[in-house]
């Protein structure tokens, strides 16, 4: 087999488009999840979740550009050959929208339900989407696309549990 070449833009692309589809999953579904279970009203968990995506879709595509960007200035410097940004600015930009449209799947349920059977539906079409995400990088990739959607649906599920026992905890203490 021979090797596959990526390009620098194909990398930033990539590694953005996994990157903030997986955190916008997991972080969303467990702050939804952590609120859910202590109680809270649907308006609540609605507006708790969309100022959630808006903020982290921006802060995520920016600290991606900035983080890109000190990267490939830094080994520009080091090879002394000019600095090629552009793939920063896309890495960016794929940050912002796969972490924007992302956080969207697991607020759906709650946009069209009660909270009773939008808190299952949530983390049920979440995880399924960790699941599909493993398999799509396992493809990409050319890892074990079973390894990789089970890795991703495990690890998943591991952050919407704290999320649970966190919100369950903290309603606990508040009595």
């Amino acid at each position: 087999m021979e090797p596959h070449i990526i390009s620098k833009k194909a990398i930033a692309f990539l590694r953005n488009l996994v990157f903030g589809v997986e955190d916008s999953l997991v972080s969303t579904v467990g702050l939804l999840s952590g609120i859910a279970v202590a109680g809270t009203s649907r308006d609540t968990i609605f507006l708790t979740g969309v100022v959630l995506i808006f903020v982290e879709a921006f802060s995520m595509g920016v600290g991606s550009f900035i983080s890109e960007h000190a990267v490939e200035s830094y080994a520009s410097k080091e090879s002394k050959s000019n600095a090629d940004h552009s793939h920063t600015k896309l890495g960016g930009i794929v940050m912002f929208f796969s972490y924007f449209v992302a956080g969207f799947i697991p607020l759906f349920p709650y946009m069209v339900t009660e909270v009773k059977r939008a808190f299952p539906f949530s983390i049920l079409i979440s995880l399924l989407a960790l699941f599909g995400l493993g398999i799509l990088t396992g493809k990409l990739f050319r890892l074990n696309i079973w390894s990789r959607g089970w890795q991703m649906l495990i690890l998943g599920g591991i952050a919407i549990a704290l999320g649970i026992i966190v919100g369950k905890g903290v309603e606990v203490f508040l009595g």
